[in-house]
């Protein structure tokens, strides 16, 4: 018998890309599963709705009664729903702080009314802003650059204090670049190996701003999954990143795409933005020690399966 076993888990944001991923995670392990989803983004075709395990409710975050509703006789929550355009949230931070605060409180709030076993969240590594050293640990000094960063960061705030308040435990999920299929490359949300693989599959020229020296730390969606499931059953609370502690460049990143999409497009580089971050990387060792966890995924695998299932 799994943890998960008997367990009743709410997944907010559950027809998105991490969020579908999370769910067959979930429903693999023996759990019975429920998704509060508003469609804006997430698509119902990304759940297995066959599945009698499975309930979905159409509705949002931020409507108080259709999170009562949702919450009803749940043990657990896993809360992915979000806007997680950071350029969004500094064009309309009003939308944005409703979705990412007034929606996450909303859901702290039920989860104190049906004293839930375990409240995990999407954090991100927004949350750090311009690092000053690498790798980012969870201790790091805090200074996000967008609303979006900063709305995740009084998200952190709120789950703390609602600890402290009301006994709620919650484990907050610092992601830093997830990848994967569902990924929508047309979407302002997208990621940029989604969007790579997509005009590398066409033969097209991805666009790179600056040199393409920036490192970033890819983690595959299947793993975050994983990691997901296993904050849901830990006792641990407070924040974790979800992180593999390996970087690429953007340049190396085109050239292993290239290889396996067989592509010969070479890249646009445009000028850099101001916005930028130049490095990334995540100090993995809370992952390992709080969760037990460890990727499973290499960055090659990753990319292998993300291009077959992009054909």
């Amino acid at each position: 018998m799994t943890q998960t076993s008997g367990a009743r888990v709410l997944v907010t944001g559950g027809a998105g890309f991490i969020g579908s991923h999370t769910v067959e995670a979930l429903l693999a392990d023996g759990a019975q599963v429920r998704v509060l989803d508003n469609l804006s983004s997430g698509k119902e075709s990304n759940l297995p709705l066959g599945e009698t395990s499975l309930e979905l409710i159409e509705g949002d975050i931020t409507d108080r009664r259709v999170v009562e509703v949702a919450m009803r006789d749940v043990t657990h929550c896993l809360h992915l729903a979000a806007q997680v355009s950071v350029i969004r949230s500094v064009e309309d931070p009003v939308h944005s702080a409703s979705q990412n605060i007034l929606g996450p409180v909303t859901l702290l709030q039920a989860a104190k009314e049906q004293g839930l076993e375990k409240f995990v969240y999407a954090s991100s590594a927004a949350v750090y802003g311009d690092p000053e050293s690498l790798p980012l640990a969870e201790t790091a000094r805090l200074a996000p650059l967008s609303p979006y960063g900063l709305e995740k960061q009084v998200d952190e705030q709120y789950a703390a204090l609602f600890a402290s308040l009301h006994g709620v435990k919650s484990l907050g999920m610092r992601y830093f670049n997830v990848y994967g299929p569902r990924q929508d490359p047309a979407s302002p949300y997208a990621g940029v190996i989604s969007k790579f693989v997509d005009l590398l599959s066409k033969n097209e020229a991805p666009t790179v701003f600056g040199d393409g020296g920036q490192t970033r730390d890819f983690v595959y969606v299947k793993d975050v999954a994983r990691a997901n499931v296993a904050a849901l059953f830990s006792d641990h609370v407070g924040v974790c990143n979800v992180a593999t502690g390996a970087t690429i460049n953007l340049l190396e990143l085109l050239d292993t795409l290239r290889d396996v999409l067989d592509s010969d497009a070479q890249a646009k580089h445009v000028d850099g933005r101001s916005d930028d971050i130049r490095h990334s990387c995540g100090d993995a060792s809370r992952l390992k020690s709080w969760l037990g966890f460890e990727p499973e995924w290499t960055l090659a695998a990753g990319l292998q399966a993300l291009a077959a299932a992009s054909r």
